[in-house]
């Protein structure tokens, strides 16, 4: 075929989505060249991370090789370690709860592998996200919105996305459903039709947060005293950087009825745990925010808000503090607003943007 249109980097994994979203591109007439970043992995587990195992690299220059499109391999190892893994240990470290796929999205995907993408003469990157991207004439702005399935919007991490990267992005799996998805690959006779999605963060594998933790930061095993809201002592807990807020199981306390942890006092090393009827807060405040449209609204607003991924829309009130602080009122209280995640606020289908939970 010959190639009609603009020169395209698809960001590469070795799944079915960021394939499938090669073919598309091809199939439209871009000029593809795929590239997969060879990511950071804890040492003697590289075989497990879920991003850039071995078998997931030879998947994708399988695929390249079927569709007859260049693949390159980018190694962002160190980058990827000191931007994201270091992000994730410093967070728990600090009481908090990060989200590592946030940053990721922010400064490895589309800062370190955008910057590539453009080196070898690309006008867009795309990935296998399921989210949507338009420009509206005039005045020329670019929104990003959530995908038609529902299900695999993940809209939610890529609120860092500025109109730079949005004008350079490009994501072909928006329209569809992940069935769909999956019938395209099998459509497209690719490898990867029926691989398994991966679910957890990439570097830990198949691993648990809290023995990465405590392989790769043993200052968090901090144990400390378990209070209740009154102040009563009721246990000690391991450390803090292994409970969460709303958190009931696993806190190693019996009491007639269900607590959950409230609070995380890191100036007493204290966890406070209570019944349900003391968790949740009807505000919260954010800081590191980044509006899609490049400028935070000029007054209050009325939008939707998504406190971690894959929670429900909530409605709330917006008032931005500043550049990059807003505060949030919400109509109903939340029982499970947690410090460390992302707030992003929603206008119907629209991503308007959204920062961290402060504590």
């Amino acid at each position: 075929m010959t190639k009609t249109k603009a020169r395209v980097v698809v960001a590469m994994s070795g799944g079915v989505d960021s394939s499938v979203a090669a073919a598309l591109l091809e199939q439209q007439g871009y000029e593809v060249i795929g590239m997969m970043m060879r990511l950071w992995s804890e040492p003697g587990k590289e075989a497990y991370n879920r991003c850039c195992t071995p078998d997931a690299m030879a998947l994708a220059r399988r695929v390249a090789a079927k569709l007859s499109i260049p693949f390159y391999a980018v190694n962002a190892q160190d980058y990827f370690h000191d931007t994201v893994v270091d992000y994730f240990v410093d967070g728990y470290s600090r009481g908090l709860t990060p989200n590592p796929c946030v940053v990721c999205n922010r400064q490895v995907r589309w800062e370190f592998l955008l910057n590539r993408a453009l080196s070898f003469g690309a006008a867009f990157m795309a990935t296998g996200h399921y989210a949507r991207v338009d420009c509206v004439e005039p005045p020329g702005e670019y929104i990003l919105s959530r995908a038609v399935d529902r299900t695999k919007d993940q809209s939610y991490v890529l609120h860092v996305l500025g109109q730079q990267q949005l004008a350079h992005a490009l994501f072909p799996l928006g329209g569809y459903t992940k069935v769909e998805v999956r019938q395209l690959a099998r459509d497209f006779d690719l490898p990867v039709a029926d691989r398994a999605d991966s679910q957890d963060l990439c570097f830990l594998g198949n691993g648990d947060y809290r023995d990465f933790l405590a392989r790769n930061a043993p200052e968090v095993s901090n144990p400390g005293p378990i209070f209740s809201s009154s102040g009563e002592r009721l246990g000690e807990h391991r450390g803090l950087a292994f409970y969460t807020i709303g958190q009931r199981k696993g806190l190693g306390i019996a009491a007639p009825h269900p607590l959950y942890v409230l609070d995380k006092n890191r100036s007493r090393n204290a966890l406070i745990v209570g019944p349900s009827d003391e968790l949740g807060t009807s505000e919260l405040t954010a800081a590191q925010v980044n509006w899609t449209s490049g400028r935070p609204p000029a007054a209050t607003i009325r939008a939707q808000v998504m406190i971690r991924y894959k929670a429900h829309l909530v409605n709330a009130l917006v008032t931005p503090q500043g550049l990059e602080g807003v505060h949030v009122r919400f109509d109903e209280p939340l029982r499970d607003i947690t410090p460390g995640q992302a707030a992003v606020f929603y206008q119907d289908e629209r991503v308007l943007g959204g920062g961290i939970i402060q504590e």
